[in-house]
């Protein structure tokens, strides 16, 4: 009676020269990026820090003067106003963004008809270009053929809206111009929030007689 081997075949272990080129294949690879990432962001963000302590001017110079390039700054009118301007954007954009893109995300969410077409239309700003959502929005803001001539023309006469025509209110419509590009990618994230929610969640507090607006503020919204 013949007998048969059962053994398995053990796979040979690795050479030492393959476990060593294993690892340092991913060092070579990330090696270049992590150089140039960090000589173009943090060398040049303290050679740029240094050149401001300077008496550089179009060329760069290398007299060290301090902090009086920055006393000269903030002394400076426009540069007030600037950042106020800053400030003022930054503000009113984030928050009004997040404002109303959770609002359309919840209106979307209530599986309204034609939920495909309506996600389309609230994202399609964010495919417009800068320059033609400037141009678009410049001529909306026209006294003379924008959204003013227009409601004027319905009968409402007192009706104003120049933003553009005044500097103390043309940050503002930057803002709302800002605004409508934006909120459309704010509505997409809080969107995929809402759907990523436990439905049995929902469906226990629905049970419970929570209304809509009590079920997003105690349950989805927190979740």
């Amino acid at each position: 009676m013949s007998t048969h081997d059962l053994t398995v075949p053990v796979a040979s272990p690795a050479t030492p020269w393959r476990e060593r080129l294993g690892t340092m294949v991913p060092i070579l690879v990330l090696t270049p990026s992590l150089a140039a990432s960090f000589i173009y962001v943090f060398v040049f963000t303290i050679w740029t820090l240094y050149l401001s302590l300077s008496n550089s001017s179009l060329m760069p110079t290398y007299l060290f003067v301090g902090l009086d390039n920055y006393a000269s700054l903030w002394a400076n009118r426009r540069w007030n106003i600037a950042y106020t301007n800053l400030f003022l954007f930054s503000g009113f954009y984030i928050v009004g963004s997040m404002a109303i893109g959770l609002l359309l995300a919840i209106l979307i969410d209530q599986r309204v008809r034609g939920e495909a077409a309506w996600r389309t239309i609230f994202l399609y700003p964010l495919a417009v270009s800068f320059i033609v959502t400037g141009t678009v929005w410049s001529w909306l803001y026209n006294p003379v053929d924008g959204i003013q001539a227009f409601v004027r023309g319905l009968g409402w006469t007192d009706f104003s809206f120049a933003l553009t025509a005044n500097r103390n209110t043309a940050i503002y419509a930057v803002i709302i111009t800002g605004i409508w590009q934006s909120s459309g990618f704010a509505m997409a994230l809080f969107l995929a929030g809402l759907r990523s929610v436990d439905p049995d969640l929902v469906k226990a507090a629905q049970i419970d007689g929570a209304s809509v607006s009590r079920t997003y503020r105690k349950v989805i919204l927190p979740t």
